[in-house]
């Protein structure tokens, strides 16, 4: 850790001694005490508040929002406007010596809008990141191909469910379903810029720091808003009856606690899906020896069950999602499903797993010309989950009866099952579902004992 430090350290004093000899471009910024107004540049537009509304672009759509809701609006002018603190740490970086022109191409010596956004200029550098970030963060460019952050296992499912072999064909897909990709599931699935420069699309858009480089990503306007219906509501414990993440509520953790640079880079080294990648932290990283610890519970079920099993409170879920159609057909509700684990070979063997509805749908493309997926059932509309809203004592570890069966096995009350529905039986799916899923449910896997 400490040599990967000295590195980075190493990255960055290269980027700012390369950044000023890569022709940089030295702007006259109007005077800020005068009231002539100048657009001889980029940065004496996008440093004028007034021009930038005179000159501005309306938006012709909403933003595009995400599983957490509307995006809000930003306006145009307020997107691009460079002013602030953010600015100032901006202009005293190396980043700001390599000009604007730089990394975003077109031209930079004229007052004229159209004439420089023209030619080659690109909005979002970041999108050839090889060549605008490669020549200081090699270490990082390099990698960054096989990033989770890049959507890869998400492109899997896509290409899988359409007939093809996986994320490398996803380009073989209709133009009109990469189309819907793009301007849906991408929207969160983003390059450098999108954490370290600018809002994610679901939280407007638009610089985020005036145009400062942020080396943490912001925790809640960054990592939260594009994970706001998953990690983040669980984490912050937003849901009624639910409470914060014990790592956030007794230790204060941000994301990047666990979720480090090296992790979120990408290691250059492909996977199929999420769970398969190395460098996903795990909670045996910081809690070691459980097995050795005095707790029946542990010694009894620790091979059994994933954590979150006894350890996470209910989670958001929904699911059959129209991309830009109707939205997820299935409300989101809040649940809790134990299910058999549909990937114990890459997540310690465990038999039962916490799973999470996903938005798959037969007809997820319909809104972009393909009627239905090719080969649906290849992937469960259920997913291996890790929620993040972890506590120490849930309603399935604050036992109140004689012991812990009476919180999680199944038990016949008179006409009632108790407890059942903490588990994924066949008659929870939707007809679509069962040729996918089934096979995870726990019908004829639990103890006969249970069901009596």
């Amino acid at each position: 850790m400490k040599d990967m430090k000295i590195g980075l350290s190493a990255i960055v004093v290269f980027g700012i001694i390369v950044g000023i000899g890569i022709g940089c471009t030295n702007y006259t910024i109007p005077d800020k005490n005068s009231n002539k107004i100048s657009a001889a540049s980029c940065e004496g537009c996008h440093t004028d508040y007034k021009r930038l509304i005179e000159v501005h672009t309306p938006d012709t759509a909403p933003p595009t929002g995400g599983c957490g809701g509307d995006a809000p609006h930003v306006e145009p002018y307020d997107r691009v406007v460079l002013r602030g603190e953010g600015y100032d740490n901006f202009k005293a970086s190396g980043h700001y010596g390599i000009g604007c022109t730089g990394c975003h191409n077109g031209n930079g010596d004229t007052g004229e809008k159209d004439l420089a956004h023209s030619g080659d200029w690109i909005s979002s550098p970041s999108m050839f990141y090889e060549d605008k970030c490669g020549n200081c963060h090699q270490g990082v460019t390099d990698n960054f191909a096989t990033s989770l952050h890049n959507g890869t296992g998400q492109k899997r499912k896509v290409a899988m469910r359409s007939g093809l072999s996986g994320a490398d064909e996803f380009d073989q897909l209709p133009a009109h379903q990469i189309e819907g990709y793009n301007n849906n599931c991408a929207q969160c699935h983003g390059t450098c810029g999108n954490c370290h420069v600018v809002r994610p699309a679901v939280g407007g858009g638009g610089l985020s720091n005036g145009h400062n480089f942020n080396k943490t990503p912001d925790m809640l306007n960054v990592c939260i808003t594009c994970h706001t219906s998953r990690g983040g509501h669980a984490y912050l414990g937003v849901a009624p009856g639910t409470k914060p993440d014990v790592h956030l509520k007794k230790m204060g953790w941000d994301c990047i606690v666990c979720h480090d640079g090296h992790e979120l880079h990408g290691d250059g080294k492909p996977v199929d899906q999420r769970y398969a990648y190395t460098e996903l932290p795990g909670c045996e990283d910081c809690h070691q020896g459980l097995d050795t610890i005095p707790n029946h519970y542990h010694s009894m079920h620790m091979d059994d069950f994933n954590c979150q099993v006894c350890h996470s409170q209910k989670y958001n879920n929904c699911g059959s999602c129209h991309i830009h159609g109707e939205g997820a057909r299935v409300p989101a509700y809040m649940d809790f499903k134990i299910a058999l684990n549909p990937i114990p070979e890459i997540t310690g063997g465990h038999k039962f797993a916490v799973v999470r509805r996903t938005l798959a749908a037969p007809d997820n493309w319909k809104e972009y010309g393909v009627e239905e997926y090719a080969s649906f059932d290849v992937h469960p509309t259920y997913n291996y989950t890790s929620p993040h809203n972890i506590l120490r004592w849930t309603e399935r570890t604050e036992v109140p009866g004689p012991d812990c069966r009476t919180s999680c096995h199944i038990r016949q009350e008179g006409d009632s099952l108790i407890n059942k529905e903490l588990y994924l039986w066949q008659s929870d799916l939707l007809d679509w579902e069962v040729g996918a899923t089934g096979h995870m449910t726990v019908d004829g896997e639990l103890p006969s004992s249970w069901m009596k």
